[in-house]
């Protein structure tokens, strides 16, 4: 991961366009080929990325480019996104080797969770059958390789609470099974508990579905069709 920090501007073309005025920021470039950009506040998510694949060009500033070190381009290998970052001033710039990451640890609940979606994988369909658990890809497993009624693929990532972060993992998880002629094309579903709104915007925006899952249900201690509400 290489890190720096700078007095920077950004602006963004594609789907939206965004721009960032010039202020001092954290820029990240992973290993997997994302670069993000941070303030030092706005909690943990980033003002503007751009996931991979992407390639990240650097350039020297023109003559008319006052005051800028270095002009970053980052573009979407698939799209026309593009991510501009102009650096006025470098005040760190650091590499380091974090090694392979062993994944998300899930809990208790979030693990039995998977089991019997696995076992009920009818949960999301009728004619749904399930391929395997933790099917793997080179960035770690997805929780569930699924078959429609249709034949059609689908990845399914499941968590206890669905927040961000999950659909940021399973868009990941969908770009590298979309690269397998086998697979391809695959579907998204992001199953939890409980699904935060702004998950769900980002899911819906990315073609991802959505589902909520009773637990309870699940290991048949409670039948939702007795309920009064």
């Amino acid at each position: 991961m290489r890190i720096v920090i700078a007095r920077c501007q950004v602006d963004y073309a594609g789907r939206l366009t965004a721009h960032l005025p010039l202020a001092t920021r954290v820029i990240m470039v992973k290993a997997d080929g994302s670069v993000l950009v941070h303030s030092d506040g706005g909690s943990y998510k980033p003002l503007n990325w751009m996931s991979p694949p992407c390639t990240l060009a650097v350039r020297e500033p023109e003559p008319d480019e006052d005051g800028v070190c270095a002009v970053w381009t980052v573009q979407n290998d698939k799209t026309d996104d593009r991510l501009v970052i102009n650096l006025h001033e470098i005040l760190h710039d650091s590499s380091h080797d974090l090694g392979v990451d062993p994944g998300l640890v899930k809990d208790g609940v979030e693990a039995h969770l998977q089991v019997l979606l696995a076992e009920q994988v009818e949960t999301f369909g009728s004619g749904w059958r399930l391929v395997r658990r933790e099917y793997p890809t080179p960035i770690g497993p997805v929780d569930l390789l699924c078959r429609d009624e249709q034949g059609v693929a689908v990845a399914i990532e499941v968590k206890r609470r669905g927040e961000i972060d999950g659909v940021e993992q399973l868009t990941r998880y969908l770009d590298l099974l979309n690269r397998d002629p086998l697979l391809a094309p695959v579907r998204g579903v992001f199953a939890a508990q409980e699904i935060k709104p702004q998950a769900r915007t980002l899911a819906v925006d990315r073609g991802i579905t959505c589902v909520t899952v009773d637990y309870d249900a699940l290991r048949g201690v409670d039948d939702p069709t007795s309920r009064l509400f």
